[in-house]
């Protein structure tokens, strides 16, 4: 499994052609899980998508890869390479600026093209944690300087 010890992502950049593509290949399945991850955080902690609570799920994923993944870093692994995407969220422009999700997808290495590119996680941060370890915020909606980093969710 990736770590952050043990990869070495590239500097994030613009998507290339082939990252729309990859970032294309599961688009269907990103929106979904941005629904999920958004239904299921309200039930037991809000706070997670506060800046998109306005909106509604078929807005809230409106995005356009050829317009709204506007940064991309990648890292080889033993099992193929992983990807990180910033996708902008259209609609939310507040007090913050303007809303990123990051995304984690993997290109498998057995194959040329994208047909085998698989989602794998959402970056929802639980930060802030107090000394015994328990979070005191939550933002799954970044804003435009947090960093694209390594995450593992």
């Amino acid at each position: 499994m990736a770590s952050v010890e043990n990869i070495q992502l590239n500097a994030p950049h613009p998507p290339r052609e082939n990252a729309i593509k990859a970032f294309g290949a599961v688009l269907p399945t990103i929106k979904s899980e941005i629904i999920k991850s958004r239904r299921n955080w309200d039930k037991h902690e809000p706070k997670m998508w506060l800046r998109a609570s306005n909106l509604s799920d078929e807005v809230l994923v409106s995005f356009q890869l050829e317009d709204d993944l506007v940064m991309v870093r990648s890292a080889p692994t033993s099992y193929g390479t992983i990807i990180f995407g910033k996708i902008r969220i259209p609609a939310i422009k507040d007090e913050h600026g303007e809303g990123f999700i990051h995304v984690r997808i993997h290109d498998p290495p057995n194959r040329q093209g994208t047909e085998d590119v698989r989602f794998h996680s959402l970056f929802t941060d639980e930060g802030n944690k107090t000394r015994d370890g328990k979070p005191t915020t939550w933002c799954a909606i970044q804003a435009a300087d947090t960093p694209l980093e390594f995450f593992n969710e």
